[in-house]
């Protein structure tokens, strides 16, 4: 189960609005959204929660890139959420690259055998280990928090207390903000 969340900041304090996410399929469609909720180009912010299993806060503050922070990169790139926050550029990638492997793969049919040539018993051909051929860690999504561990300093949350953030952190985030009845209105 997952919660999603918008809350815009205002000169009166916070607004939050819930946030469906079934159109959103890129990191530029969920910043698009986010800044549709801005007034006068101030900080939104977008959470994304799945039950306890990990967290991310994306801050858009007007015309400039989104700030990521996500609480566990590994639980996130099972969620098709998660992998909407999980870009190249976050996890160290060169942009592109995981479509281009695969591709290359897939043409040149890397499981070993000629074409039409039944694959043998013992030749295990699931990709259950992420570190083949392409070098150590290609392809592998880090255990534990990545991102942007300063986005919510200067609102009240340093980066140390976002890091020991586990359950509920999107309440705690909010009471920290001092936006926590904002947010319970629509959870």
């Amino acid at each position: 189960m997952y919660f999603a969340a918008l809350l815009a900041r205002t000169e009166d304090g916070w607004e939050a609005s819930d946030t469906e996410l079934d159109d959103v399929e890129t990191l530029s469609d969920l910043t698009d959204l986010a800044r549709e909720a801005s007034v006068d180009e101030d900080t939104v912010l977008v959470f994304i929660e799945q039950e306890d299993a990990w967290f991310g806060v994306v801050r858009v503050d007007g015309e400039e890139d989104p700030r990521i922070y996500v609480s566990d990169a590994s639980a996130a790139a099972r969620s098709s959420y998660g992998e909407i926050l999980l870009t190249d550029e976050l996890l160290g990638r060169e942009p592109g690259a995981e479509d281009t492997i695969a591709a290359l793969e897939e043409l040149v049919g890397l499981d070993g055998t000629e074409d039409g040539e039944p694959i043998p018993a013992d030749n295990d051909t699931t990709d259950n280990d992420d570190e083949d051929d392409d070098g150590p860690g290609a392809g592998v999504v880090p255990a534990g928090p990545i991102g942007d561990t300063g986005v919510l300093s200067d609102l009240g949350l340093p980066e140390a207390e976002l890091l020991m953030l586990r359950t509920d952190a999107l309440t705690e985030i909010a009471d920290a903000l001092g936006a926590a009845e904002v947010l319970e209105t629509v959870r």
